[in-house]
Parts: C-alpha cells; structure tokens; sequence
C-alpha cells in the first residue's frame, strides 16, 4: 500500500509538471500580432501606390494580398519547421548551407537569376520569386550553431577553429557581393560572429576576425563610388543636393517621421507614402508607422521586438544549461538575426544608419523574407517545446 501511495505521489508530481505549457505563449501572441500589424500597415503603405504610373496595372489591394499569401506560406513553412526535431535540424545543418551556396550561384547566371534596378538576386519561379540570400540566413544559423559544437576544442586554435568559418564567410561574402547584397551579408555575418562569441572563441581571434571585417566593410563602402556617397549624403540629408539625390529616401522618412510626432496623424493618413517616400511598404515602412501612429507606435514596436529578441536568448540560454547546446545556440541565433536586422532597418529610417535595403523582420512587405522570418520563429519555438518536454520528465 505503501508502495502504491509512492507511486501515486510520484504521478501527482508528474501531472503538475504535465501542467506546464507545451510553448511559450506570450512569445507566440506577440510574433503573430506583429505579423498582423504588419499585415495592416503593408495595406496602409500600399494602397495608393495603384494611383501612380509603375503599379497601375497592379490594383490597390495587390501588395497585400500578395503579402498575405506568403504570409500563410510562411505559416505552413514554420507548422513543418517547427514538427522537426532539433537533433535532425543539426544533420541538416550542412547540406542545407552548401545547398544555399549552390543557390547563390545559381541566382548569378545570366538568364537564370532575376535582375531588378541592377541587383541579381532572384530566381524566378512562376508566379513568385524566391530570394536564396534570405534562406541563407537560416542556413548560418544552423550552420554556424552546428560548427561551434563540432569545433567546441578548437575554438581557441588559428587554424583548426578560426580559418574555416572565415573561408565559409568569405564564400557566402564574395557571392553576396556579386549579387550586390550588402545589406544581407552584414546580419549573415552579424549571426555567424556572435555564435562564434557565445560558443566561447578566443577573444583575440574573434577581435582579429571582427577587426578584419570592420576593415573589408570599410573598404568595400570607401571603394564603391555609390556606397560611399550612401555615407556622405547620410551625413548630411538636409543638403538641397543629397535632399533631391541619393538622400531623398531618408529625407522623406524623417519627414514623416516628424509629422508623426508622438501619437501619429492617425491610420491611413500618412502623406508620405502617396508617392513621396519610395519603398515605403518594405525597407521604409517604419516612417509610415511612424507617421501614422508616431512615437508611440514606433516605441511600441521596438519593445515588441525586444520581447523577441530577449525571449531568444532566454530560451537558448535554458538549453544550453541542458547540455543542448546547439539547440541553444540556434535559438539565439535566431534572436541575433532578429535584433541585427531590427536595428539597420529602424536605424536607417531614422537616420542612426546608412541607406541599406534591408526589411523589418516579420512586418516589411516581401516575400521570400517573410516566410523565412516566420520559419526561424518556429525554430526557435521547436527550442522552447524541447526545453519544456525536457523540464516535465519527457525525451524530445
């Protein structure tokens, strides 16, 4: 009887473990409404873009509709990703890296890739074009979350634990470059770097490889003509002549910016975006936000992605106290990838950063971006659920 009471107390222990969520349920409400409010502000952004000359044939409901459809791809995309058990993520970890590499050549041949206002960086595939630079930044995950486990012992070593991801990056870099796609490269880099940092590197590699990095991002901007007067017009967007040229994105964003003061002009009221400020649904869509709901709506979308960000590396920082240390490590990779990114694009739009054609994470019209976002959110969810079956007794 003894026995029996034993063993129902151990149940009773079990079931309140049971009782614990299956996923984290804040994380998941605040990565859907920002997709949602995305969804929103991509239609307000968008719908008199049909007025002018470029999208008449397009039709005033085009773009959002469109950004709805890659958001249900991504959602189908992010149910399989997340049904995926993380020990199969790390045996795919490589071939999906050299599959993306294959990719990013393919996307540079001539009669292959996509080429639109100079940049060759799509493959056409019917009615949609899928951007491999952006299935790149989730293979870095997993792959640079997977080379630091395997080289965990050598990661104080020149060669053995240095030199190989440097040759990786300076693949990706070369073809990234080629595509132009600086923008992409930078949180590439930005995920790989950072892993290597929490994965324990040695502090005087990883200041030479930052070090050797900053230097190449400088001399690729002080080489390129156009990159560098990017730099020098930032500086000074106010000049009638950068104002009119190649500051009139930034211009019109703080513009709207300013307009929107500190509770908006109001949901659709923004007049920036009636063809005054270019690509105002994508890279630029935070000036409409700010416009319209001003320094609150931007305030509050800024605390929704640090929401993101830090649950990210909470729940990576829990498994890696579980000796899941790739799992861990993937989890803030995610989180590094979200806030790197997050950062350019507000920074630009306010005028912190240099012009870059960079989206915001989960809210910007695109569609291969969107759909990746939301598959790396399920992976860093696949994380948490793992970390939870473990804390109630259960093997993932």
């Amino acid at each position: 009887m003894s026995l029996f009471s034993s063993l129902g107390g151990a149940g009773s222990v079990r079931a309140g473990r049971t009782g614990m969520p299956l996923f984290d349920g804040t994380l998941i409400v605040v990565c859907i409404s920002l997709v949602l409010f995305g969804l929103l502000m991509v239609y307000s952004a968008s719908i008199a873009l049909a007025d002018g000359p470029r999208y008449e044939a397009y039709g005033r409901y085009y773009f959002v509709i469109r950004h709805g459809i890659f958001i249900a791809i991504g959602l189908v995309t992010g149910l399989i990703a997340l049904t995926v058990p993380m020990k199969v993520w790390e045996q795919l970890a490589m071939p999906l890296f050299l599959f993306c590499v294959l990719l990013l050549i393919v996307v540079l041949i001539p009669g292959i890739g996509r080429e639109v206002n100079g940049a060759r960086r799509w493959l056409p595939l019917g009615i949609v074009n899928f951007q491999p630079s952006e299935l790149m930044k989730v293979a870095v995950v997993l792959f640079a979350a997977n080379y630091t486990v395997r080289k965990q012992q050598h990661m104080h070593s020149f060669f053995r634990g240095f030199v190989p991801m440097c040759c990786a990056l300076a693949v990706v870099g070369i073809l990234l470059l080629l595509e132009p796609d600086l923008g992409a490269f930078m949180v590439i880099v930005a995920i790989a770097i950072g892993l290597l940092f929490i994965g324990g590197i040695n502090g005087k590699l990883f200041t030479l490889l930052l070090g050797s990095l900053v230097a190449s991002f400088l001399a690729l901007i002080w080489l390129s003509p156009w990159r560098r007067e990017r730099l020098f017009v930032y500086l000074d967007p106010w000049n009638p002549e950068n104002a009119y040229g190649s500051a009139y994105q930034l211009s019109h964003s703080l513009i709207a910016l300013g307009r929107g003061e500190w509770f908006g002009v109001g949901l659709g009221s923004s007049v920036e975006k009636l063809h005054y400020l270019p690509e105002a649904h994508t890279d630029f869509i935070v000036a409409v936000i700010g416009e319209e709901l001003g320094f609150v709506g931007v305030a509050t979308l800024i605390f929704a992605f640090a929401f993101v960000v830090w649950r990210g590396f909470e729940i990576g920082r829990q498994a890696i106290a579980m000796d899941r240390t790739f799992s861990g490590l993937v989890a803030q990779g995610v989180a590094l990838w979200v806030g790197v990114q997050t950062f350019i694009n507000i920074g630009v739009c306010i005028g912190l950063l240099p012009t870059k054609g960079l989206t915001l994470p989960m809210v910007s019209y695109g569609g291969t971006g969107i759909v990746m976002n939301i598959a790396a959110v399920a992976l860093m969810l696949r994380v948490d659920h793992e970390n939870r079956n473990l804390m109630r007794g259960k093997r993932t």
